[in-house]
């Protein structure tokens, strides 16, 4: 886990799930499922191409990020992941999802962070992302208790589970099943929308 990449993508990807949130109320829900299938299928495909080189070289051009953690050095372009993480704490929280399948792709393929860190550094901010789009919805109503309290019991035992098996995972092979995974979630998500449910 790296926290200065947990400060930095998780503020931001806070703050915009919250006016994501709050502004969902605006869109139908064929377009929000529309959008998240769009988004999910863009982090999958993302998530399948070979993974940056790292470490990297510092460099001292303006936009650009060196954190150095032990042996490992990352160079954040935040002239890509600014703007690509404001666009998914936005689509996270109109949505209705943390953004763990956004950020991971950003970090590993975007800023050449390890997987097992990106991995770790989602999974600390994604409460903070996840509360703050459904403060922002349930602002406009948009909470079920009785559909909330068991999906979220059965996501905190997925979590622990997936915790235990991504430990034991190769990163490379990680990445290409959370890839595989979060495609064919977008796929499942268009044909859901496409067909009006």
């Amino acid at each position: 886990m790296s926290w200065p990449l947990v400060f930095f993508f998780g503020g931001l990807n806070s703050l915009m799930a919250f006016v994501g949130g709050f502004e969902a109320h605006l869109f139908s829900g064929m377009a929000l499922k529309t959008a998240l299938s769009v988004v999910l299928g863009i982090a999958g495909v993302a998530m399948l191409f070979p993974e940056k080189e790292a470490p990297k070289a510092a460099t001292s051009r303006f936009g650009y990020w060196n954190i150095i953690e032990g042996d490992n050095r990352y160079v954040v372009n935040l002239w890509l992941a600014v703007p690509l993480t404001l666009a998914t704490g936005f689509f996270s929280g109109m949505v209705g999802i943390s953004g763990g399948s956004f950020l991971v792709p950003l970090m590993v393929v975007g800023c050449g962070v390890p997987m097992r860190t990106a991995v770790g550094t989602a999974t600390a901010m994604l409460s903070a992302t996840a509360f703050t789009g459904f403060t922002g919805n349930a602002l406009h109503g948009g909470f079920d208790p009785v559909l909330a309290v068991p999906c979220g019991a059965v996501a905190i035992v997925g979590g622990l589970l997936g915790g235990k098996i991504a430990l034991k995972t190769k990163p490379k092979k990680l990445k290409s099943i959370s890839g595989i995974i979060t495609i064919i979630a977008a796929i499942i998500m268009m044909v859901n929308a496409l067909v009006g449910k």
